[in-house]
């Protein structure tokens, strides 16, 4: 999500704010070091971000660290994510837990992520109910996903018919998902327009994929434009992948690269895909 820009009293972190939304992490972290060191209030979110956008794991987690060690607790969820980057699984563990513990609820979603990978889903699933109960609609969607992921349907309907509420929009994007599995097309179509309308994160590519598999192509094709024209997250690797899949590489390629600057490690395999390589020989 873009953050404000800083206020003129902050040059250093106004300059570095447009640095970053110009598309130039890298320039941007120079100058926001800077505004960190005379004291910028702005700047020490502002080179999260630029460290996170530029793929700058150690430099952020050294950073970090230092930070979190001096208590600024504020930060561990994104210490975490910078350590998970790096493969120290237990250090992200630890640092998300603390996030969790101190109030930062949404960093129980990368915990879930993380501990879903290490293969103990039942303590991600645990982690995000209790997200989802204090009112974190990301975490109740992720909810409703892992439960889809471990192709248990009746848990994942628990848990979307329990949580959906159009006061948090994107719940009812994770209806819609499970409504669109079970084959109720009108019901899931219905509630991907909602979530739109009320402004769900990820509504326009949720319901651009939607129309793919319903062999909507051009419906697809708007939901997803659309879903650049707001920035969704993930837009870059969703419309790349769905224009390879159209047989429009040319197109696809650019969008595809975009995302691999962002870290989308999904899109990396489908430009292997695209240049005629095995995906799945990719590591």
């Amino acid at each position: 999500m873009t953050q404000p820009s800083s206020p003129p009293s902050e040059p250093l972190s106004a300059e570095g704010s447009a640095l970053l939304d110009a598309g130039r992490p890298l320039d941007a972290v120079e100058v926001l070091r800077q505004g960190v060191a005379v004291g910028e209030p702005s700047a020490p979110d502002l080179l999260v971000r630029a460290y996170f956008e530029s793929g700058s794991w150690f430099a952020a987690a050294e950073w970090l660290t230092v930070v979190v060690d001096q208590g600024g607790v504020r930060f561990a969820g994104r210490l975490g994510v910078a350590r998970a980057e790096l493969g120290d699984r237990a250090g992200a563990e630890s640092m998300l837990r603390l996030a969790v513990e101190s109030g930062e609820v949404t960093a129980a979603n990368d915990l879930a992520i993380l501990l879903r990978d290490e293969g103990r889903p039942g303590e991600a699933v645990q982690v995000l109910v209790q997200a989802a109960e204090a009112g974190d609609e990301l975490a109740s969607a992720n909810l409703v996903e892992l439960h889809l992921d471990a192709d248990d349907l009746p848990a994942a309907r628990e848990a979307a018919e329990r949580y959906a509420d159009e006061s948090r929009p994107d719940t009812l994007v994770a209806l819609a998902d499970l409504r669109a599995l079970e084959g109720r097309t009108d019901d899931a179509d219905g509630w991907y327009r909602k979530a739109g309308e009320l402004g769900a994160l990820r509504a326009h590519i949720a319901y651009g994929q939607f129309l793919a598999g319903q062999g909507d192509q051009e419906g697809a094709e708007r939901e997803l434009r659309e879903a650049e024209q707001r920035e969704e997250p993930g837009w870059a690797h969703a419309l790349g992948r769905f224009l390879l899949d159209q047989d429009r590489p040319d197109e696809a390629r650019s969008y595809l690269q975009l995302a691999i600057d962002s870290g989308d490690t999904a899109a990396r395999q489908a430009m292997i895909e695209l240049d005629g390589g095995d995906p799945d020989d990719w590591g």
